[in-house]
């Protein structure tokens, strides 16, 4: 597992670092779809195996008979698809149907935290740690943690190439450490912009994969890895 992360992280992080080089010479669209080509189906398969395995190794606890042990690893998973999906990114960027471009945002959840995909991660990582409790989900999310605390890194150097100054004045008001920026007056946050669509895609996918949960890990249960 550890091998298939390391593998995902620089298949997504080294396309990542050659966007600009890769965009100046297939451009921008073309090279969005090789970067879908390359990351989807690395991730597919990583999602696959830890479904298949997650029970694997030593089981270090067991909290799923505590009262209200389901229910709040529910919660908290919620909470994470709100951090990983966040409603700043353009879905038809991401689909390749307009132009995609790096941008500098500073809106929404990028009010509470600079990188809430990684704080999305985290989350989900405890959440799925508590329940499981296994070993194998256990050194799973510590390389998932690992690889989004160095995507933190890299995308702020990222940035920095790109916008240079302006990015400092971005990362001057807004922090890595969820609220942060919030709680020392550096930053305010402004709930209508969370009132869009993207949000309410997010909500219904929470919902949908509520119900479809149990059938997901029947069908990949399917698949012998």
């Amino acid at each position: 597992m550890l091998g298939l992360l390391l593998g995902f992280a620089i298949a997504h992080s080294g396309l990542a670092a050659l966007r600009t080089r890769g965009e100046a010479i297939i451009g921008a669209r073309l090279y969005r779809v090789l970067f879908a080509l390359v990351s989807l189906p690395l991730a597919t398969i990583l999602i696959v195996y830890f479904f298949n395995h997650r029970y694997d190794g030593i089981v270090l606890w067991n909290a799923r008979d505590l009262p209200g042990a389901r229910e709040f690893v529910w919660i908290l998973s919620a909470v994470s698809f709100f951090f990983l999906y966040p409603a700043t990114f353009n879905l038809l960027e991401i689909a390749a149907i307009q132009k995609p471009q790096v941008h500098l945002y500073e809106t929404g959840i990028l009010r509470v935290c600079r990188h809430p995909q990684m704080v999305g991660q985290v989350i989900w990582c405890i959440a799925h740690t508590f329940w499981l409790g296994t070993s194998f989900t256990f050194l799973t999310s510590l390389g998932l943690i690992a690889h989004h605390l160095f995507a933190v890194w890299h995308g702020d150097r990222r940035l920095s190439a790109r916008y240079g100054d302006a990015f400092l004045k971005v990362k001057e008001r807004t922090s890595v450490i969820p609220f942060l920026a919030i709680l020392d007056g550096r930053q305010t946050l402004v709930l209508s912009e969370f009132i869009r669509p993207a949000y309410m895609g997010v909500s219904a996918f929470v919902l949908l994969l509520w119900w479809g949960h149990p059938w997901l890990m029947r069908v990949t249960g399917k698949i012998y890895w």
